[in-house]
């Protein structure tokens, strides 16, 4: 059975409208609530971009980060999926 969501667990990308860099797994979509859920997450901050407030990168991995849809300035594949077996949770 195919999925309907083909990039859940892909290596993702993402850029906040805060200009802050993230990168993890794509965990779910949820459209109802206009959600997307990375797994494994790095924060590299803004690196440079302008922004009112600049933000450093940081050391941790976060299990988890929702990110709201309206907070969302960018999303690309970094890379297909690999060994990546969490449970995924499709919405």
């Amino acid at each position: 059975m195919a999925s309907s969501k083909p990039y859940i667990g892909c290596r993702i990308g993402l850029l906040s409208k805060a200009q802050n860099r993230y990168e993890g797994i794509l965990y779910t979509i949820d459209k109802t609530n206009s959600t997307v859920v990375l797994a494994k997450v790095k924060c590299f901050g803004t690196e440079g971009r302008p922004t009112e407030r600049p933000t450093s990168p940081k050391d941790d991995v976060y299990e988890y980060i929702t990110f709201r849809g309206s907070d969302i300035k960018d999303i690309t594949l970094c890379e297909s999926p690999r060994s990546y077996h969490a449970p995924v949770m499709i919405v």
